[in-house]
């Protein structure tokens, strides 16, 4: 069906031009509000009017009378009808509706993909401190990071992935220290025993491999402990790559990948941090108070002047922010998003004006943001604490082996990014309908048997399908679920757009209660051998979007339940 709307879209344009010159641009279609109105519509007949200086009606009229002379409006458009001030409403033949079952199973999983651009993104995520395990928001942010990647490679982008993490700092400082305190044999509650020290179990778990001389490795690097309990400096790098390790078993078991990891202390290191104030100060846009330099983000959009060096030397923690990102535009990725918690919101004005303050051609708006919320727990009925200093809060992990990959990615998913999220994690186990990601993957497994059904019984090959009589696929329940799968396209382009994965959650849900009308309304292994291939050509389309969007999400689809 695609190609059809297609088709019908060129043709609008072209008699919108014949209408009035320069209006074949505007040519567009929408999804009417209520389905009895129509397939497709278009408001074109209003947005001419005051040009055209005619009544709304009358356009429509005239538009109506040529969009039916054209072949393609004759060939697959069954009424065109117009409806109060001037919206025009068009039905379509069921033929036309058919046509997606073939694209659908011609283009297996490349069905709603673009063409390559030959433009590159890079997507920035999870980006934790190894401090720690990886929690429920890292989660969230896996989630809508990978997910994200994954829409814009359907849109024919070229994508990375990079995880940013603090290698030194504050932070790393406090959890060499802790571990160091446990090596001594103090715990929490002692009077040695910092209100700052990380509590949890995982600092003994670190201190005693330390001791024992283990080797522990990550990605991205690998030490061997000392066993001297006063090497602070080798206590923090063994602490550093042992979390990095155990973050990587928590992405393992949620299968995200990263195609590089970036450490910013290599900015301080490279001198990127000390060049990003240098251009600065050059540009003019830094001026010096009180014993500190100040950048002039005032003169971006920002409510006031940001300081960039206070008066110990050091640097603010949103200037090494611009100088990663100043290493991103010069790697030549041509969009860059960061997924980052609500609590970075203070930083994007900060960091985009020093990116336009530099001089270097950087567009504006560049990098993009997608912030979240923080996301609670609840079992048993009851909220599950996250509190990372204390030790207790729920990690990825945990999520995980509660659940399942697939019912942590689903619910994480299924909510706009920056709307308050609870995981229900009783709700994420169950086997109904109630479960969304349960409901989802169970149309797949039901359209799954039925086919192997047929093929252990008679032998059937679903390639053979697409060679099969689609003119007998005409009843409602038939031509809705054609008219769901035509959908997918477009609803990845907007998804895509604007950086929402939840949307794919929503139609995988209306496309599964789109299968489980069909299937309660129509048997699909009937006698009649033309009937029979086309139900199982329909269905199977139904399975390879199925497919397709839960690839998206990083959800399996099984073929059993």
């Amino acid at each position: 069906m695609l190609t059809v709307k297609n088709e019908l879209l060129q043709t609008l344009g072209i008699v919108l031009e014949q209408l009035l010159p320069g209006a074949g641009a505007r040519a567009a279609f929408e999804s009417p509000k209520v389905a009895e109105h129509g397939d497709l519509a278009t408001t074109a007949a209003m947005q001419l009017a005051k040009p055209l200086k005619q009544p709304p009606r009358q356009v429509a009229e005239s538009l109506r009378s040529a969009l039916l002379a054209t072949p393609a409006f004759s060939t697959w458009v069954e009424a065109v009808e117009i409806a109060g001030p001037g919206f025009i409403n068009i039905r379509l033949k069921p033929a036309a509706k058919q046509q997606v079952v073939r694209e659908v199973l011609s283009q297996g999983r490349h069905y709603g993909e673009q063409t390559a651009k030959g433009r590159r993104m890079m997507v920035e995520f999870v980006s934790a401190n190894p401090t720690g395990p990886l929690h429920v928001g890292h989660g969230r942010q896996g989630a809508l990071g990978d997910a994200i990647c994954n829409l814009f490679q359907t849109q024919g982008w070229e994508v990375s992935r990079e995880f940013y993490y603090n290698d030194a700092g504050v932070q790393i400082g406090t959890l060499a220290n802790s571990v160091q305190l446990r090596a001594k044999g103090f715990k929490p509650g002692d009077a040695e025993w910092p209100e700052a020290a990380y509590n949890g179990d995982y600092i003994a778990d670190i201190a005693a491999d330390f001791m024992a001389k283990k080797t522990v490795k990550s990605d991205d690097r690998e030490f061997t402990g000392s066993g001297d309990v006063n090497d602070l400096d080798g206590m923090r790098l063994f602490a550093v790559a042992y979390l990095r390790h155990e973050q990587d078993l928590d992405l393992k078991a949620f299968e995200v990948k990263f195609d590089n990891y970036y450490l910013e202390s290599s900015l301080y290191t490279s001198g990127k941090v000390d060049a990003a104030v240098q251009r600065l100060r050059e540009a003019g846009k830094t001026y010096e108070q009180d014993g500190a330099l100040w950048l002039k983000t005032t003169e971006y959009g920002d409510d006031k002047d940001r300081v960039m060096r206070k008066g110990d030397g050091t640097y603010t923690y949103f200037v090494p922010d611009v100088a990663y990102h100043i290493t991103k535009f010069e790697r030549g990725f041509e969009k860059v998003v960061n997924i980052q918690g609500t609590d970075h919101h203070g930083t994007i004005a900060r960091v985009r004006a020093g990116l336009q303050a530099v001089g270097l051609g950087i567009p504006q708006g560049f990098p993009d943001y997608v912030l979240h919320t923080m996301v609670r727990v609840v079992r048993g009925g009851q909220e599950v604490k996250i509190s990372k200093r204390a030790g207790s809060y729920v990690t990825l992990r945990d999520l995980i082996e509660w659940t399942s990959k697939d019912a942590v990615r689903f619910f994480l998913l299924s909510r706009k990014p920056d709307t308050e999220y609870t995981f229900d994690v009783d709700l994420a186990v169950q086997k109904n309908n109630e479960n969304p990601v349960y409901y989802v993957q169970y149309a797949h497994a039901r359209i799954c048997s039925v086919i192997n059904a047929w093929r252990e019984k008679e032998g059937g090959h679903r390639s053979t399908l697409k060679d099969a009589d689609l003119a007998l696929l005409d009843s409602p329940a038939a031509q809705g679920l054609m008219l769901q799968l035509s959908r997918y396209p477009e609803m990845l382009t907007a998804a895509a757009q604007d950086f929402a994965p939840h949307d794919v959650t929503f139609y995988l849900r209306e496309l599964a209660a789109s299968y489980h009308s069909y299937y309660d309304a129509e048997r699909i292994l009937v006698e009649d051998e033309a009937l029979k291939r086309a139900r199982l050509a329909l269905v199977a389309a139904t399975a390879q979007v199925l497919h397709n969007g839960l690839a998206v999400l990083g959800v399996s689809a099984p073929e059993k339940m």
